[in-house]
């Protein structure tokens, strides 16, 4: 029997090893043992292999153990990353292990404090977790230069080239040391990504790990064909049968009305989208991997970068752009070899364009109406509570929507109600509006009150 490999064996360091192994990992992933070597060598890396496959480690123990210690503002390691999701996941695989061989890591994007970074960077920091916009915006400020850095990881290239940050990340390279180490790890290696290895990489080992496309095999893809109004109750539906999913909409607007409208229904939804804070955006995904909720409603920002375990079904609420987008979003279920379902809520309209997508995608399934017969029989024994927070401000906005609707809006006369002076709220209609001459009735006017007007003022 052939004897296993371990990191040790990789070269990787032994309170490195040995932080792993308390972690309960022991034996290293095919993409780890294929690229830690070259790595830990300091040659350039080019590695096509799909998310989930271990790439963080795989480049995350050779920079740690090749980096060394910064000046302020010189950082001397970077890592590129296209989303903050997948910063802040980065970033909390190297840190505990970067604290065993006494070495700093900041996570680096949009959404968080400026000041914070900042002086973060004054005091010195070895490893930079960045996204391309973010760290542009820092070195323009002069909170750090790029001068030191002789490692560069650039991660998930291609979702780089697909979000338009090839121009920024060249101009990024172009800044750092001349003579680094480049490693580069990317699901597809075409087009812009090719142009982007050949340009900055020198002699770079190449290494391909599992499929070149999004396995489409382990996946029950549905089509199923409805009238808009009955997509939540067929998702809701979809979801109390299939278990732990995420649900994909098109708008930010999209993902917080269904979000609503999932809880409404019963099921705890977290919603995850580009305008909500980095705060809010961690507590989402915390919530999801925790179990504290069942469905992750989202935009394409969670399609890429995120690595969920058992997710059971992805539900396409809205249809994705091409047939791209729909792998991508598909790969988030059927991971390591599971089973998962995959369910397209398609409108009349939209026939046409799903079949389109279908072929980009490199499949071939009928649209039919919803069947919850072909789901898989799974027993879901728990369903997390709907989010209270979420539920009191749903109630709290139905209250407030209530008293507005009762009352006479702007355009439609005075507003009942005081304000806390004890005044009547808005213009003196009595006098006319300001255009004929009426003047403003501050704090309300007169506090005894004269007679109202209720008629609409058009000319606002």
């Amino acid at each position: 029997m052939a004897s296993t490999v371990s990191f040790f064996d990789l070269g990787v360091e032994h309170c490195l090893v040995q932080a792993l192994d308390k972690k309960g990992i022991t034996e290293p992933f095919e993409v780890q043992r294929e690229a830690i070597p070259d790595g830990m060598l300091g040659r350039d890396v080019c590695c096509r292999a799909p998310t989930g496959s271990g790439k963080t480690l795989a480049f995350g123990l050779p920079l740690l153990t090749r980096c060394r210690r910064s000046r302020p503002k010189l950082p001397t390691s970077l890592i590129l990353t296209p989303t903050r999701e997948l910063a802040v996941q980065i970033y909390s695989v190297l840190t505990p292990l970067a604290a065993k061989v006494n070495l700093d890591v900041l996570a680096i994007y949009g959404g968080a404090s400026y000041r914070t970074q900042i002086r973060a960077l004054e005091r010195g920091i070895d490893i930079v977790v960045a996204c391309p916009g973010r760290l542009i915006d820092l070195m323009q400020k002069g909170a750090l230069s790029l001068e030191d850095v002789d490692i560069i990881i650039i991660d998930e290239a291609d979702r780089m080239a697909d979000m338009g940050f090839m121009e920024p990340v060249c101009d990024i390279l172009d800044h750092c040391y001349p003579e680094r180490q480049t490693i580069l790890f990317s699901a597809t290696l075409d087009d812009e990504v090719d142009d982007l290895v050949r340009r900055y990489l020198h002699d770079p080992v190449k290494i391909e790990v599992g499929p070149k496309e999004v396995s489409m095999d382990n996946m029950q893809h549905l089509f199923w064909l409805m009238r808009g109004p009955m997509k939540t109750k067929i998702a809701t539906e979809a979801v109390r049968k299939c278990g732990r999913s995420i649900v994909f909409c098109r708008t930010r607007a999209g993902v917080d009305r269904v979000g609503e409208e999932f809880e409404d229904n019963g099921l705890s939804a977290a919603t995850l989208h580009g305008g909500l804070s980095q705060r809010e955006r961690d507590r989402a995904m915390k919530r999801f991997k925790e179990g504290d909720c069942i469905a992750l409603i989202a935009t394409d920002v969670a399609a890429r970068g995120l690595d969920v375990e058992d997710v059971a079904s992805v539900i396409h609420y809205d249809p994705p752009e091409n047939g791209k987008a729909y792998k991508h979003r598909s790969g988030r279920t059927a991971r390591a070899g599971a089973q998962g379902t995959v369910i397209s809520l398609v409108q009349k309209p939209q026939r046409k364009a799903c079949q389109h997508i279908q072929r980009g995608a490199g499949i071939n399934y009928r649209i039919t109406p919803p069947d919850f017969s072909q789901l898989p029989d799974i027993e879901v024994g728990f369903f997390p509570p709907p989010d209270p927070k979420r539920k009191n401000r749903n109630q709290s906005s139905k209250r407030n929507g209530q008293r507005n609707h009762n009352r006479p809006q702007k355009n439609g006369g005075q507003r009942n109600g005081r304000n806390k002076r004890g005044g009547h709220h808005g213009r003196n209609q009595q006098n006319g509006n300001r255009r004929n001459g009426g003047t403003r009735n501050h704090r309300g006017g007169n506090r005894k009150g004269g007679k109202k007007s209720m008629k609409p003022n058009f000319r606002r």
